[in-house]
C-alpha cells in the first residue's frame, strides 16, 4: 500500500503527489443512514406550496371576508374588494391577458423566497439533486456556481430584502384593519391568524443573512465597532433558527390564505372573540 493511501484505496488515486477522488455515480454514497428522507420530504413541503399557492393566485376571487384579507393578495393594488388601493382592473388591462390582484405582488415575496440562502440550499437538494444530499453522487459532471446564467440572478436576494421588509409593513397594517369590524372594535380569530403570519413572516425575514450584513453596517469585519457587532449578534439570533422560521411562515401564509378563502366561500365562519 502507498504511502498517503487508506486502506480501502476505494476510487483514489495518486495525482502528481496529491490524493484525487473519483466522481460518484448519482446516488451512490457510502452512507448508512437513510439519507432520502430529508430531501424528499422538503420536495413534498415545497411542491405542496408551490401548487396551492399558484391555483390561489390565478383565482382571482374569494380572497377577503370583510375585514380580512388573504396575504397572497396584500397589498391589493388594483381589485373588486374593499382593501384595494386604485381601484378595480384598470381598462388599460388586455382582455387576453388573465388578471388577478395577486399576481402583481406575489412576484415580491416569491423572489425573497426563492433566492433565500436557506432555501437555495434546500430546492438543490430537492429538485436538482445538486447534489440530493452530502457525500451522495449527483446527476451532473460540473459545477457552474452561481456566477453564470441563472443562478447569478440569486445575488439579487438583497433587494428582494427590502422588498420583503416593505410587506412586512404593509401585512402589519392588515392586521390592524382586521381589527374593526361594521359594529367598531374587535377580535376574530381571523386577525389571530393573520397577526401570527406576520409574526412568523417577521421571524424568518429579520434573521436573513442579508439583513445582518446591512444591520451590521456593511462591515466585512466587525471588530472595532461596538454598535455594529451589537446589531449584527441581535440578527444571529433568529438566524441561528433560520430554517424553522422559513418553513413555518411558508405553512402559516398558506393556511391564511385559506383562511380568508374558506370564510369567504362560507365554508368556514370566522369566531368573534371581542
Amino acid at each position: 500500500m502507498e504511502k498517503g493511501e487508506t486502506a480501502s484505496g476505494r476510487g483514489r488515486q495518486r495525482m502528481n503527489g496529491a490524493t484525487a477522488l473519483s466522481r460518484r455515480s448519482f446516488g451512490e454514497t457510502m452512507r448508512p443512514d437513510i439519507w432520502w428522507i430529508q430531501p424528499l420530504l422538503v420536495f413534498l413541503g415545497l411542491a405542496t406550496f408551490i401548487v396551492y399557492s399558484t391555483w390561489a393566485a390565478f383565482q382571482g376571487r374569494n380572497y377577503f371576508a370583510g375585514n380580512y384579507v388573504s396575504p397572497f393578495y396584500s397589498p391589493e393594488v388594483f381589485g373588486d374588494s374593499p382593501h384595494s388601493w386604485f381601484g378595480p382592473k384598470p381598462g388599460w388591462w388586455p382582455g387576453w391577458l388573465i388578471f388577478s390582484p395577486a399576481l402583481l405582488v406575489l412576484w415580491a415575496p416569491a423572489g425573497f423566497r426563492v433566492t433565500c440562502y436557506y432555501y437555495r440550499g434546500a430546492y438543490y437538494k430537492a429538485f436538482w439533486a445538486d447534489p440530493p444530499a452530502c457525500t451522495v453522487g449527483e446527476p451532473r459532471k460540473s459545477y457552474w456556481g452561481e456566477q453564470s446564467f441563472p443562478l447569478i440572478m440569486q445575488n439579487a436576494h438583497r433587494y428582494f430584502l427590502y422588498l420583503a421588509l416593505f410587506f412586512l409593513i404593509v401585512l402589519s397594517l392588515d392586521v390592524w384593519k382586521a381589527l374593526w369590524f361594521s359594529d367598531g372594535f374587535g377580535i376574530g380569530v381571523g386577525a389571530i391568524v393573520l397577526a401570527i403570519n406576520v409574526v412568523l413572516l417577521g421571524g424568518y425575514t429579520f434573521g436573513c443573512h442579508s439583513l445582518r450584513h446591512l444591520i451590521g453596517g456593511f462591515r466585512d469585519q466587525l471588530a472595532g465597532s461596538t454598535s455594529a457587532f451589537t446589531t449584527y449578534r441581535c440578527v444571529s439570533c433568529l438566524n441561528q433558527r433560520h430554517m424553522l422560521w422559513a418553513w413555518l411562515s411558508l405553512f402559516w401564509v398558506g393556511f391564511s390564505d385559506l383562511y380568508v378563502r374558506l370564510c369567504s366561500m362560507g365554508v368556514w365562519h370566522d369566531l368573534r372573540i371581542v
